[in-house]
């Protein structure tokens, strides 16, 4: 379950539409530990960031290409998102629709790969704690079996 979970939430980061947070439930429910559910989604979605980081700091040139991940509107608004609120724009990087791309400026501009890291390791690992709080808060969680 939590070689799924790692692939599925490395994927989900990615161009790749995958939803870890499917996954991230089933595993709570299951009664699997909670912490380790948190962890392994949390580094697995990070670094599907990271290849997007890659993508857009050594693939650059590539950007007229058809096949180019992200295209028109979606660079332009995280571009936007980037000129305005700078590397801080990555605490958004587990949004739907404008975290990817974010990922991908913060490559784009050169941002520091550690300050990258750290900023999308806060993101994405605030939103998979606030996720099993919540189900945890509404009793939707399992114990965890000693």
């Amino acid at each position: 379950m939590y070689l799924s979970l790692f692939l599925v939430a490395l994927l989900a980061a990615t161009v790749l539409p995958a939803q870890s947070e499917v996954l991230v439930v089933t595993a709570q429910r299951l009664g699997y530990n909670p912490w380790m559910i948190w962890l392994v989604a949390s580094v697995g979605n990070t670094l599907g960031s990271v290849i997007n980081y890659g993508l857009g700091r050594f693939l650059l040139q590539y950007r007229e290409r058809r096949w180019f991940p992200f295209q028109g509107k979606s660079l332009d608004r995280g571009h936007w998102w980037f000129e305005r609120y700078g590397k801080w724009s990555l605490l958004l990087a587990w949004a739907p629709f404008i975290g990817d791309t974010l990922t991908f400026i913060a490559g784009m501009m050169r941002l520091s790969f550690w300050q990258f890291l750290i900023i999308v390791f806060i993101s994405k690992a605030g939103r998979y704690a606030l996720l099993l709080g919540l189900l945890s808060f509404l009793g939707l969680s399992v114990p965890v079996p000693e």
